[in-house]
């Protein structure tokens, strides 16, 4: 036999190795939603709005109850998710802040072991977006004033029962994505990881605020409030003002909820939300969809979680930025080829393990250490699947605006402990999440012996002291540096921003507040 043939014959095997492997590894779908309610996702959440896209994949998937970001906010929460580690890992500290544009994530290891990938509508987990006056918030978070950052929170109903088409950026990528898994149909043999950000339910931009204005309207049509069931929207407890811890009230304050809110208004405020959940829900149908259509349904895993969640009025305060339930709780569903069906796993887990995840579902090795554990044990009875044991805990943290103290969340068992800046001068909270669902009763006094466990086992998983010393010092080298390129201007510039309407009411003792704490120690 010649050389050459022999080659040939080689380069013909090989060719078909690939082929077969590419036949065996399955295709990805991943849906990431900004702002949803992980509740939502299983009962009794799932019974106050019909979600039945989210619905299909509980029955032929496996959901995760109790699933967290990592992050409260979008940037840092995608950056972790994107690269498999926690926030004070990648020094995701807020929405300006994020991954290295040349970060490794999980899509690029996929595009390197023969995956066609795509990434389609929001992604936000790279360094240097958002605008400057949400910078200007999380710089100078800590500064001792209070100052409304956010718009009320408002709704506004649109349209009539024929008008679907809410959000119209979201909907031109879902059919930019349709058509794309058209045409992987009709023309490509390779695995493909699509990914897909939707905006909704993000609350939408308020107009009449300006060009600075935050998201802080809830709009929605008739068509999507018919699917909320208005008897299973509740009106959340809250604590009275003397009562919240300091951080919990700061927040409430400057995301201007701090003032009267009739009880139709709340009801309306949390119905307009779930409604828009409704018509998210409806974005992932059309996707699924088009996957069954085009017979790549039964080899395409689907994923579908979100960034955070959403507070809609519980514990005063819309919007995330916080370790309660609404904001912190995100949905987590996988459904596909291998996987169990019907299946609610309640063990805890956060947006950093669908990076080992997906790699292992693809046999694709990791790359670098991860913060992340695979989930494939707890998603297939294969009883050799690739990762070890996944721990009991799970952990959150936020550095950004509307909270003035770096905020830790350690999740384990039936407790919730949240630690703040040093551990010494802002008092923990520890909620018992069996008892107290509600979040309403802090008994870190009352189990200090609990709060001295958890907090031991957060110290062992990030030294949360040194972390909040090096996010204060970040906050202010950034504020000096961006105030240095603004020279005589600035003045003009820090009171344009969207706390204008407070900062102007004392503008020099608001500036001198932020000199105090530049020049101050931490």
């Amino acid at each position: 036999m010649s050389v050459k043939l022999s080659a040939l014959i080689l380069l013909f095997l090989a060719f078909h190795q690939v082929l077969a492997r590419n036949r065996t590894r399955p295709n990805f779908l991943v849906v990431m939603s900004d702002a949803f309610d992980g509740r939502l996702t299983f009962d009794p959440g799932s019974k106050v709005v019909k979600l039945p896209f989210i619905n299909y994949l509980r029955e032929l998937g496996v959901t995760f109850i109790n699933a967290y970001t990592n992050s409260p906010i979008c940037c840092p929460s995608r950056a972790a998710m994107w690269s498999g580690q926690f926030v004070h890992l990648t020094q995701s500290w807020n929405n300006y802040k994020c991954l290295d544009a040349n970060a490794t994530t999980w899509m690029d290891l996929l595009e390197v072991n023969g995956y066609l990938t795509k990434m389609m509508g929001k992604l936000d987990y790279t360094s240097g977006s958002h605008s400057v006056s949400n910078r200007v918030e999380a710089w100078t978070r800590d500064v001792q004033f209070l100052l409304r950052q956010e718009g009320r929170p408002v709704t506004q109903l649109v349209g009539n029962m024929s008008t679907v088409r809410i959000m119209g950026k979201d909907w031109e990528n879902i059919d930019k994505a349709t058509q794309w898994i058209q045409q992987r149909a009709e023309s490509s043999q390779q695995p493909f990881a699509l990914y897909l950000g939707l905006n909704l339910p993000h609350p939408y931009k308020t107009e009449s605020l300006g060009p600075t204005a935050g998201g802080s309207t809830f709009r929605t049509s008739p068509h999507w409030l018919e699917k909320v069931s208005s008897e299973q929207v509740t009106v959340p407890k809250w604590l009275p003002g003397a009562a919240m811890h300091p951080v919990d009230f700061y927040s409430t304050f400057t995301k201007n909820c701090s003032g009267f809110f009739t009880e139709e208004e709340i009801v309306n405020i949390r119905a307009f939300y779930y409604a828009m959940c409704a018509e998210a829900d409806a974005m992932l149908g059309q996707l699924i969809s088009a996957l069954r259509e085009t017979h790549l349904l039964n080899n395409t895993v689907v994923i579908f979680t979100a960034d955070h969640g959403e507070l809609a009025m519980e514990h005063r305060q819309f919007y995330k930025m916080s370790m309660f339930e609404g904001s912190s709780h995100v949905p987590l569903l996988f459904m596909g080829p291998g996987l169990m069906s019907g299946v609610e796993a309640d063990q805890l887990v956060s947006l950093v393990d669908i990076y080992p995840t997906v790699l292992d579902l693809a046999d694709v090795a990791p790359v670098g250490s991860l913060s992340g554990y695979s989930l494939l044990p707890l998603l297939s009875t294969c009883s050799s699947c690739p990762g070890g044991p996944h721990p009991d805990w799970v952990l959150s943290e936020y550095h950004g605006c509307n909270a003035n103290a770096s905020t830790y969340m350690l999740r384990s068992g039936r407790w919730k402990y949240i630690a703040y800046a040093d551990g010494l001068r802002v008092p923990p909270q520890l909620f018992d999440m069996i008892l107290d669902k509600e979040e309403l009763h802090n008994v870190v006094f009352k189990f200090s012996e609990v709060s001295a466990q958890l907090d031991k086992l957060l110290r062992s998983i990030v030294h949360y002291p040194e972390v909040s010393a090096a996010v204060h010092r970040y906050n202010k080298e950034s504020f000096v540096a961006w105030r240095h390129t603004l020279g005589r201007n600035y003045s003009q510039v820090i009171s344009s921003l969207r706390w204008h309407v407070d900062w102007q009411r004392n503008p020099l003792a608001n500036e001198r507040a932020i000199d105090e704490w530049l020049y101050g120690s931490f």
